[in-house]
């Protein structure tokens, strides 16, 4: 059997704004395992933000239960939150986040100064995981001398550099044209494959849905569909 690397049991969360309680979801449970390429896909408002804020660790005011990489994290301080987020998710986000005065290769290596990594590991991670993007040369540019595409393949480099358990990507391909943004999934799908790194993508995108090998569709803060089951 793989390895669990994400377990939601029973997820609901609701917002409420004066006397309106609006509910984002009704009880999701999902099991997802090491080297998963999934698609969390569905239209505005069926709850998929939500859920991505929720099993990263992001939102705690919820009921349920999420267990990542082994640990409950419904059960720990903020403080372990915090340490254990860093330590075992890699975020993608669709405005890129990179840190504008810091150069290419210093916004990859900003997670493992926070890791307390030696500088010569990071020197070596930061020019493999590069190179493997496709960005060897770019090191020291900065974020506002690349393209979007380019600055989206620098925070996949940063978000899998410090080898987490997981990668979360919000929209990753919603700023790029069609063809970049089709570059970029074919780029995360070697790494999936090649590193076994499991994708979490939410989604309206149609590539990342035809490509990813599983699909969670949430419709109404329920899910409607799963085709791995």
């Amino acid at each position: 059997m793989s390895e669990l690397v994400i377990q939601t049991k029973n997820l609901k969360k609701s917002y409420v704004s004066g006397e309106i309680e609006t509910i984002a979801l009704k009880g999701v449970s999902v099991d997802i395992k090491r080297g998963e390429f999934t698609a969390i896909a569905g239209p505005s408002g069926s709850g998929k933000t939500t859920f991505l804020n929720i099993i990263s660790g992001l939102d705690s005011q919820f009921q349920g239960e999420v267990t990542l990489a082994g640990k409950n994290i419904t059960k720990i301080s903020k403080s372990e939150l915090s340490d254990f987020r860093r330590d075992h998710i890699g975020f993608v986000f669709q405005s890129y986040n990179l840190i504008p005065v810091l150069t290419v290769e210093e916004n990859v290596e900003y997670i493992m100064l926070l890791q307390n990594i030696k500088k010569e590991e990071r020197k070596e991670r930061v020019i493999s995981i590069l190179n493997e993007v496709g960005l060897k040369g770019f090191e020291k540019r900065f974020p506002s001398q690349l393209s979007g595409g380019q600055q989206q393949r620098v925070a996949v480099a940063r978000a899998i550099v410090s080898n987490p358990d997981i990668i979360l990507a919000d929209e990753p391909t919603a700023n790029l044209d069609s063809k970049t943004g089709e570059s970029l999934l074919e780029m995360m799908g070697m790494l999936n494959v090649e590193k076994n790194i499991t994708f979490i993508f939410s989604t309206h995108d149609e590539k990342i849905m035809r490509k990813s090998k599983r699909m969670i569709v949430l419709k109404d803060g329920e899910i409607f569909q799963d085709n791995n089951q």
